[in-house]
């Protein structure tokens, strides 16, 4: 690797350089987002003997910066580099890289130039080493679905190990634009076609970790590579992202450059359709989460009268606990009971309240809702129950949607990995399977 050019890269309080035209971008984006460490008000110099900046009650200070050694992530951690060095962010950066084992040799040598490039920023490095063919032979996930498994979990370990704030991803304007027309091609709704965010919680389940895409809405990769050049980095080729047997790289070489002759800015058209759907997407489940409040509202409700019912029978029972037990499993109460806990949080006088985790749902108020705010909801639901929405499809949900119509109760519709969604006495009730644990 070549010597690094830090000559536009201010080291101390007197020295007077100005930044790069990319870093002054990246600047802009991160505190637009107000991620870690930023100063959101005027952009002022910060003090770098100050070893703390608190983030939502938290110390902000460590990023966890993922780089695979070619020129996006590359550009991300020098970018970030200068601007700390600049005084502009204040952060503790930390350098993530995870050898798939695809590549052999070569991947070696990915591993090998991140940790001799963190090294010679000053920066802490920890390198990963994962069996992600034999792992997707294992799951029967395609190569492309197990890597980004095998890596989120990775850098999702790395941050734990740092308590990071945050770790910070390197996807551009052309990755945004190939995962809308990836999820064009898989017939996604709007929340598939408003592909990536530039932040967001890493866990959906626990928002103490932020994943950001800091260069998601203004990056080329020609800019990537241009500022990698400039300060004298060689980056790593990646022979994978020439191989055409990968769905991405296909749109990546001969369907965008197909589109490029119809519009010469598809790429930008296409990233600015995606932010469009994704406040389309936004808005739906917004009236999705308060349908699904409503829902279990209307459940726990139910819950109580059925509770009710059974209590005043028991009374005149011989053996009161015994029999308010069986009465309450042939009435099906007792699957209403185990749940009713869980949607007490439902039962806040909030429209907007949580998703009510997988707790019953009222048949009568999901029956009446429109079409495209009732799929935003069950998606919701579901995803709360099964920790994810991985190998859910639109004929899964159109199959809980179907335990809606008619009188018939104990009917079932089956879920990929076991689970399934069952109709009984005017409830929808979630059963799990086996919990899945990956991202969305």
């Amino acid at each position: 690797m070549k010597k690094l050019d830090t000559s536009h890269t201010p080291t101390d309080a007197g020295t007077k350089r100005p930044l790069s035209r990319f870093a002054r971008r990246l600047s802009q984006a991160w505190r637009q987002l107000a991620l870690p460490g930023s100063n959101e008000s005027d952009g002022r110099v910060v003090n770098e003997s100050d070893e703390r900046v608190v983030v939502n009650g938290s110390d902000g200070r460590v990023v966890v910066v993922a780089v695979s050694g070619g020129a996006d992530s590359t550009a991300l951690l020098l970018a970030l580099d200068e601007l700390k060095r600049a005084g502009r962010l204040r952060l503790t950066l930390k350098v993530a890289h995870l050898d798939h084992e695809l590549r052999g040799e070569a991947g070696a040598l990915d591993a090998r130039f991140v940790e001799e490039l963190a090294g010679a920023l000053g920066y802490e490095a920890i390198i990963g080493r994962a069996p992600v063919g034999r792992r997707a032979r294992a799951t029967r996930d395609n190569l492309e679905q197990a890597a980004r498994r095998e890596r989120y979990e990775f850098l999702a370990r790395a941050a734990r190990e740092w308590e990071a704030r945050a770790v910070a991803v390197a996807h551009t304007v052309e990755d945004q634009a190939e995962t809308l027309l990836l999820a064009l091609l898989r017939g996604s709704g709007a929340r598939g076609l408003g592909a990536m965010r530039a932040c967001r919680p890493f866990d959906e389940r626990d928002d103490g970790l932020l994943l950001v895409r800091p260069l998601l809405d203004w990056a080329r990769r020609a800019e990537t590579q241009e500022y990698c050049a400039s300060r004298g980095v060689s980056v790593r080729p990646d022979a994978m992202n020439e191989d055409e047997r990968f769905a991405r790289v296909r749109v990546r070489r001969q369907l965008l450059p197909l589109l490029e002759t119809f519009n010469p800015r598809a790429v930008e058209t296409l990233a600015r359709t995606a932010a469009l759907l994704r406040a389309e997407a936004d808005a739906l489940e917004h009236l999705g989460e308060k349908l699904l409040a409503e829902a279990c509202r209307d459940a726990r409700l139910k819950a109580k009268r059925a509770n009710a019912r059974e209590r005043r029978r028991a009374v005149d029972e011989k053996d009161a606990v015994a029999d308010e037990r069986a009465a309450f499993e042939n009435e099906g109460g007792a699957i209403v009971n185990e749940k009713a806990a869980r949607a007490d949080e439902c039962d806040t006088g909030e429209e907007s309240s949580p998703l009510c985790d997988s707790a019953p749902l009222s048949v009568e108020v999901l029956r009446g809702a429109d079409a495209s705010v009732l799929s935003y909801a069950l998606c919701g639901w579901l995803k709360s129950g099964r920790g994810n929405l991985r190998r859910i499809e639109a004929t899964h949900i159109k199959a809980v949607a179907g335990l809606l119509e008619g009188a018939r109760g104990g009917r079932v519709a089956e879920l990929p990995g076991g689970a399934r969604v069952e109709r009984r006495r005017g409830l929808l009730l979630f059963r799990a399977g086996v919990r899945g644990t990956g991202k969305s």
